[in-house]
């Protein structure tokens, strides 16, 4: 990996720029993507761009701003475009500084402005070499996240399409999962969610799925897969709860279960029973339980340190298995009868086990 500094003026970085109003911004003599597809929408407020503007007029130094070089010589911005729009915009006189357009400023506090000079770093490199080194630096401004740093080092034809379907407001698969989508699609949250599960459908992980498919010309296939997933939760879990499905890993259910015999009327009954019981206290939870009997992903309520002490004292320190003493610091708390069995979380069902006799206990 190559790591360069390039100086350049405000003049230099504004060469050329043009918004299109679409999309497609760009700067430097047209070799800088201003606004690549893996870019948010411009979001600086008021007081945040004239803050950039007060910091070249008063010759303050701007944070570093980070590029990267693309094959076939030309730019993309990393970490920078909001500053660079901002400056771009107070040129064009799109907004005033103090009551002040640029272009009512005198000749020489202009040309102070366009000579201010800025510290860019370029990174040239492999994939994961860009990954690796956009991590590190993304600590500035308004902050990229993993799946807008994936759709940097990823960017091209998929990843455009791809945020056609997931990265937009009121995006298609808003429209058809956001009842159980946590997050925002235009922070890539669904986009990278929905990688994530179909990668795990293929045994690798979201980078290496994405650097396979980065120059296919559709996304198309994540989204018919996205689809199917969301088909077999409608008729899986026929009663929608809004409030607990959201942020569920539906994917990775699916890629488990889809083909499985699962009766959705036997679900939605034991849905509805687990909902009521006090002892589940993740309720999310209770899907991938039903479907895995995996009891931690419903954070069971657990004794509480009063119960513990009063069941130790009674039982005189005395392990219920074994018989031998110990110190309540060496002890567990276990449930007599077990919670799938019916056994609450309360004093009378709570015995005191050494950790030996416990971990035998519940490995049988």
């Amino acid at each position: 990996m190559k790591i360069q500094l390039l100086d350049l003026s405000v003049r230099d970085l504004v060469a050329g720029y043009h918004d299109d109003g679409e999309g497609g911004v760009v700067g430097y003599g047209g070799k800088l993507d201003i606004r690549p597809p893996f870019q948010r929408e411009f979001i600086y407020k008021g007081k945040q761009r004239e803050a950039v503007i007060m910091s070249i007029i008063k010759g303050f130094p701007l944070n570093v701003m980070y590029w990267s070089a693309r094959d076939d010589g030309a730019y993309e911005i990393i970490d920078g475009q909001q500053r660079t729009i901002s400056i771009a915009q107070y040129l064009k006189s799109d907004f005033s500084v103090d009551g002040r357009y640029f272009h009512n400023l005198p000749l020489e506090e202009q040309e102070s402005i366009l000579n201010y000079e800025l510290m860019v770093y370029v990174c040239t490199g492999t994939h994961r070499d860009k990954l690796d080194w956009f991590r590190t630096v993304n600590i500035a401004g308004e902050k990229l996240y993993d799946q807008e740093l994936r759709n940097a080092v990823y960017a091209g034809a998929w990843v455009s399409d791809a945020k056609r379907y997931f990265s937009k407001t009121g995006c298609p698969a808003a429209g058809l999962g956001g009842d159980y989508m946590s997050g925002s699609p235009i922070r890539q949250d669904y986009l990278q969610t929905v990688i994530k599960w179909r990668s795990d459908a293929d045994d690798t992980d979201i980078e290496d799925y994405m650097a396979i498919h980065q120059h296919d010309t559709s996304a198309a296939p994540l989204w018919e897969y996205f689809r199917d997933v969301i088909d077999w939760v409608d008729l899986t879990f026929t009663k929608k709860r809004k409030k607990i499905m959201k942020g569920v890993d539906w994917g990775l259910l699916y890629n488990a279960f889809k083909k499985a015999a699962l009766d959705p009327d036997a679900i939605e009954a034991e849905t509805a029973r687990l909902i009521l019981d006090d002892d589940v206290t993740n309720q999310s939870g209770i899907y991938p339980y039903i479907l895995t009997r995996d009891e931690k992903h419903l954070n069971i309520r657990a004794f509480t340190a009063g119960m513990k002490q009063r069941v130790y004292e009674a039982q005189h320190g005395e392990c219920q298995i074994c018989g031998n003493c110990f110190d309540i610091g060496d002890m567990e708390a276990d449930h007599i009868k077990p919670w799938r069995e019916g056994g609450k979380t309360n004093e009378a069902n709570c015995q005191m086990l050494c950790r030996k006799c416990n971990r035998e206990k519940s490995s049988k």
